[in-house]
């Protein structure tokens, strides 16, 4: 029986557009593409998530590769508020899981700098019982430590756990600690709204059901 609804945050609770961002600042498309691998495909990419090298470190590994874009890069990373879409719809819908008694709780890669310019302020966050985020333990997705600690800090049996994320690594990483997981392709609003709806309308979750949907997105 599912008791307890664990988020990640990214293309989960908000959606991004850094693309969208770098074009309405009247970038070419080909530069911003090339800013956004620079970046997101770094190496070092995950030691940001864990908290293991800072974001100016990042940006630096980023200008050694693209010197001609130190200007691009630096404003790219402090801009990262206009780079996230809100999703009003998805909140409301934890609202009211919240008030038919659902644990809510996020688990969430994201470095110290990121996750406070993507999400201080935003309105989920008055639903949240707790979550860890990658930073705080020095251990990221899909690694079993970041999901244990979430379980042993609050106390969750892993089996009353239903847990939306992204990345198909990373539900798999929670499926392997026995929780429930849907992933939530290509961050489909769509997909999250469909699932939560049916949790609301309290049909019993199932899997299976899901998968298919996914492949049908």
């Amino acid at each position: 029986m599912t008791k307890n609804i664990i988020f990640d945050i990214g293309n989960v609770l908000i959606g991004y557009k850094w693309k969208d961002m770098c074009l309405d600042a009247g970038w070419e498309e080909d530069r911003a593409e090339k800013i956004g691998r620079g970046f997101f495909l770094s190496p070092l990419w995950p030691d940001l998530d864990g908290g293991l090298i800072t974001v100016e470190e990042l940006i630096r590994s980023v200008v050694e590769k693209y010197p001609d874009m130190e200007e691009e890069a630096r404003w790219f990373i402090g801009s990262g508020k206009k780079m996230t879409v809100e999703r009003p719809k998805i909140w409301e819908l934890v609202r009211k899981l919240k008030e038919k008694g659902y644990g809510i709780y996020v688990l969430s890669n994201y470095s110290e700098e990121l996750f406070a310019l993507h999400t201080e302020g935003l309105p989920f966050w008055e639903q949240v019982d707790g979550g860890v985020i990658s930073y705080q333990i020095h251990q990221i997705k899909p690694n079993p430590p970041i999901y244990e600690h979430l379980l042993e800090k609050y106390r969750l049996s892993a089996g009353e756990c239903l847990f939306f994320d992204d990345r198909p690594e990373n539900t798999e990483g929670a499926r392997a600690l026995g929780m429930q997981a849907v992933t939530v392709k290509d961050g489909s609003e769509e997909l999250l709204v469909r699932e939560l709806e049916k949790l609301l309308d309290g049909c019993p979750w199932d899997s299976e059901s899901t998968d298919r949907e996914e492949e049908a997105v």
